[in-house]
């Protein structure tokens, strides 16, 4: 079934009588920005917004967790787990976490010289916070701070 959401949730929020939801305006454009090398000589760094985490680490609580895993890239896939205030999304995730958290491909395109190495660790949070302000304070530093230490030139989103 296909749904609208932005669409619906404004709607929602008219119905109930509250305030419109007041959806995230980026200030700018944002860091994109061209490759200064060959992806085939980069290093990637991943982070998934799936609330991933690997057998044996803490899960992620569930309302407003601005926390982030940190995920060896050498983790066999039958050792994800996924926790995150949107459960209904993770079926899949749970069937294949490549889906949402893609170890095997990634590892894949490294052995074949696509990319020219993995991070050591790839990176996970939960998505769903409501805090525009905890994520821009808490988690964004940690995923940049987490990247920069790994040298990551070029990094991979894959959102939930």
């Amino acid at each position: 079934m296909h749904v609208e959401y932005i669409r619906s949730i404004t709607e929602r929020y008219e119905r109930l009588g509250y305030q419109p939801y007041r959806w995230y305006e980026a200030p700018d454009d944002g860091v994109l920005a061209p490759l200064k090398k060959p992806l085939s000589e980069s290093r990637l760094g991943m982070l998934s917004t799936a609330g991933a985490y690997a057998l044996g680490q803490v899960a992620f609580f569930y309302k407003d967790d601005t926390s982030i895993r940190r995920i060896p890239a050498t983790t066999p896939v039958e050792d994800m787990r996924f926790s995150h205030i949107t459960e209904n999304y993770l079926p899949d995730a749970r069937r294949d976490p490549n889906c949402v958290f893609p170890l095997t491909p990634l590892a894949q395109l490294a052995e074949e010289g696509v990319i020219g190495e993995l991070a050591g660790d790839h990176l996970s949070c939960m998505g769903g916070v409501y805090s525009q302000r905890r994520t821009r304070e808490e988690m964004l530093p940690a995923i940049e701070e987490a990247f920069v230490e790994q040298a990551v030139d070029v990094a991979l989103l894959v959102p939930l």
